[in-house]
């Protein structure tokens, strides 16, 4: 993975654009295909964004649109939907600068295709800001090429034909075609270079950034139409569930299947080889038990009589690394950002402010868990799974199996929730794998609760240490963070430690605030499980250590936190990201991604005017402010908290304020932040896997709770700030965590005079 980011970051070359085009069953198929070449060392020009990706990642959107003879139209979505409404989103732009009318439009989810689609990997709160302008354009190319045909068929100039609503029409003579009527016409017409295609100016949008458009697969969500990965049903299909080593390199030295046999309905025991250390996407090996339904596979698995040998990692333990993470960042490591010299300032003065933040290893436990169906016949493999990098589940598969690429299909269905670990189809490759050992029979792979807490690819345990001096003005004149935390590079390339240049650029050497001594450090600890991408990754950690501390630093001073916040911003204006650091940009231009502190003082603004900044509040009640940057996007949370006599802790509002630039579809944003404060307080209220003797300590939501009604917030306000489309789209999915935990425990603190600096608070806490 190392490897994999340090192609990224080096990554250059010239795009390429092409538009396709293809008559299927009378039907006017466009696409809009970017490529790019890739060349690391030595090209002049870097690459950034959309263009800047290797191996046709996520520059590459490969989008097909349909319009059949019926007037129907089609849109082939390449991003898997996860809930962010990216199907709805991705269609409506096509729609709208098409002229589409949104009833007669239907969405079609692309198979695992790099080839064909792209890139289909859906991580990075990416899928629209990199998919905007391409989508864009295939609409608009797909209306030229329809009046093109409009005017031939009329013998008139193109000039005097418009599409609109859906039909074409020449005004001079009132005649009007539908697009059915002119399909196959069209398709026949020349394809329009796509960087002079004819787009609408924001004013003549019908769709785009409106509040009114319908989800496009609501309704058959809300009916229980909607089919997701644990959905699937094939004839002859097997149900198999898999005991797996529950010490990560663990391997099986025996196993006796008699007693799971002799269970009604169990119809074979499978053993699954382990792939050795690193594990990347490879599945963790075990025993299968495979029955005619899933009760009996878990009955079946029950009675396996299994001896494991654990292996190196079998005396990890949680509790003792927490203490080695705290050695780490007590020790000099390496720098990452050195700015000024803070360690003479530090050394030097009488008085420094010293903390150390614990965020603990985290699970994605969404509400759909792993599940995959996979089957074999005349030596091709279709799977069928909720996977977020579909063409990485086929490679694996492929890798698996030892096929040809071109004999696996990976079928994406709906995900229930992903956050990260359905990026990772080690569940997918256990269905291929168990199918080809039955003889090709239909085989579905069902991972319970348990499976999905004990073998999940975890959120990284992270110890933050900060130390500041502050000046007269009470602002730092000083300031060293250190950041210790196991690697996602570690469960791709053997012996990687500490973050990487990705991991500690989000939120962490980015930082904007005015102080001339910086100096940022970068331990290196090593991993004793899988790590994964979770939801907005090692910004939870930075975000709540950084935003903790400045309140620290504000108290420290005897200033109103929201006005230090402020202060420490300073005037507002726009860096660029290579003078803090040029390791890191979340892979955008910094020229077209600059951090503008401008932006950020706005959503401050906003979220604390909205939520009543510095009105009285009765003992026991507070407000706690927190505001970051991720994903390019900005957003400031401010969190209310009720501490009663107990201790225990409600939260009568949250208010968060949030700019992404201009908004395609308003609806989703809003869910996507209502649905990050609620993970936010999860994460900081009950969020944090254990490990004893190697093995995960948790096992379902009676000892791994996620936020249950009655302590979701009263209120949740959030409040976009407005954005024409002259300023670039940022993300939304992952850029609402970040300041949620930091907030809150900033309430904590305004309402009782108790810092939390270790995560999870729990329900309550105790009140001064």
């Amino acid at each position: 993975m190392t490897e994999q980011h340090d192609a990224l970051e080096r990554a250059h070359g010239v795009t390429r654009r092409t538009v396709l085009k293809g008559v299927v069953a009378g039907a006017l198929v466009l696409c809009l295909h970017e490529s790019g070449q890739i060349a690391l060392a030595g090209t002049a020009s870097r690459k950034y964004g959309v263009d800047a990706e290797p191996g046709g990642a996520v520059e590459n959107p490969l989008v097909f649109v349909a319009i059949h003879p019926d007037d129907t139209v089609t849109i082939t979505v390449a991003r898997p939907e996860m809930g962010q409404g990216i199907r709805t989103s991705m269609a409506l732009v096509v729609a709208d600068e098409l002229e589409a009318e949104w009833p007669r439009l239907r969405v079609v989810q692309a198979p695992g295709d790099q080839a064909r689609y792209g890139n289909q990997d859906t991580d990075g709160s990416r899928s629209m800001r990199h998919f905007f302008g391409p989508m864009r354009r295939v609409g608009a190319a797909a209306r030229m090429m329809l009046e093109s045909a409009a005017a031939a068929h009329w013998g008139v100039p193109v000039s005097e034909v418009h599409a609109e609503a859906q039909q074409l029409w020449h005004r001079a003579s009132g005649r009007h075609l539908s697009y059915g009527d002119l399909a196959q016409a069209a398709a026949r017409e020349a394809v329009p270079d796509p960087q002079r295609v004819r787009l609408k100016s924001p004013e003549q949008f019908r769709y785009i950034g409106k509040l009114s458009t319908r989800a496009i697969d609501g309704a058959d969500i809300v009916a229980g139409r909607a089919r997701y990965g644990i959905d699937t049903r094939l004839e002859g299909m097997l149900y198999a569930v898999v005991a797996r080593p529950a010490v990560l390199g663990g391997r099986l030295i025996d196993y006796d299947a008699r007693a799971a046999l002799a269970v009604p309905g169990v119809v074979r025991v499978v053993e699954i080889a382990a792939h050795p250390l690193p594990a990347q996407a490879y599945p963790l090996g075990g025993v299968a038990v495979l029955a005619r339904n899933t009760w009996a596979a878990i009955k079946g698995r029950e009675a396996l009589k299994i001896r494991w040998h654990d292996g190196a990692n079998a005396s990890f333990d949680s509790q003792r690394f927490e203490g080695q993470l705290e050695q780490a960042v007590r020790r000099p490591a390496e720098v990452v950002r050195n700015d000024g010299d803070a360690l003479s300032a530090l050394q030097a003065a009488p008085r420094r402010i010293e903390a150390e933040y614990y965020l603990p290893f985290l699970a994605h436990a969404s509400m759909e868990p792993p599940a995959a169906t996979a089957r074999i016949v005349a030596g091709h493999c279709e799977v069928w799974a909720p996977v977020q990098d579909p063409q990485g589940t086929r490679d694996l598969i492929t890798g698996l199996l030892g096929m040809k690429e071109s004999d696996v299909t990976v079928n994406v269905t709906l995900l229930g929730g992903a956050f990260g670990r359905k990026s990772l189809g080690d569940f997918a490759g256990e269905a291929a794998v168990l199918s080809k050992a039955m003889g090709g029979t239909p085989v579905k792979v069902m991972w319970t609760r348990e499976d999905d807490i004990r073998h999940d690819y975890y959120q990284a345990v992270a110890m933050e240490r900060l130390e500041a001096v502050l000046g007269p003005d009470g602002l730092p004149l000083a300031w060293l963070h250190r950041s210790a935390s196991p690697t996602e590079d570690a469960t791709f390339v053997a012996g990687a430690e500490g973050e990487d240049s990705s991991e500690y650029g989000m939120g962490m050497i980015n930082i904007p605030y005015r102080i001339p001594n910086i100096r940022l450090e970068i331990p290196k600890v090593p991993a004793y499980t899988r790590i994964g991408w979770f939801r907005s990754v090692y910004n939870i950690a930075h975000g709540f250590a950084i935003q903790s501390f400045i309140d620290e630093l504000a108290h420290a001073a005897g200033r109103d936190p929201r006005e230090y916040q402020l202060s420490l911003l300073g005037p507002d204006r726009r860096i660029d990201p290579r003078t803090l650091s040029d390791q890191w940009n979340y892979g955008e231009s910094p020229r077209r991604y600059p951090l503008d502190t401008g932006r950020w003082r706005a959503v401050i603004e906003r979220a604390t005017r909205e939520a009543g900044w510095g009105r009285a509040l009765p003992k026991g009640r507070g407000l706690g402010l927190a505001a970051t940057y991720s994903f390019m996007s900005y957003a400031a949370a401010v969190v209310e908290v009720e501490v009663d006599r107990s201790g225990r802790i409600a939260v009568p509002r949250v208010d968060i304020a949030f700019d992404c630039g201009p908004q395609v579809n308003p609806d989703r944003v809003r869910a996507q932040l209502e649905g990050a404060c609620i993970m936010g307080l999860t994460v900081a209220k009950h969020g944090a896997i254990t490990f004893k003797d190697g093995r995960v300590q948790q096992s379902n939501f009676n000892d791994y709770p996620l936020l249950r009604l009655p302590e979701a917030p009263r209120e949740i306000h959030v409040h976009v700030q407005q954005a024409g489309f002259e300023v670039p789209l940022g993300g939304v999915g992952e850029p609402g965590m970040p300041p949620i935990a930091p907030a809150f425990a900033n309430a904590i603190f305004a309402a009782t005079g108790q810092r939390i600096r270790h995560l999870p608070v729990g329900e309550s806490v105790s009140r001064t």
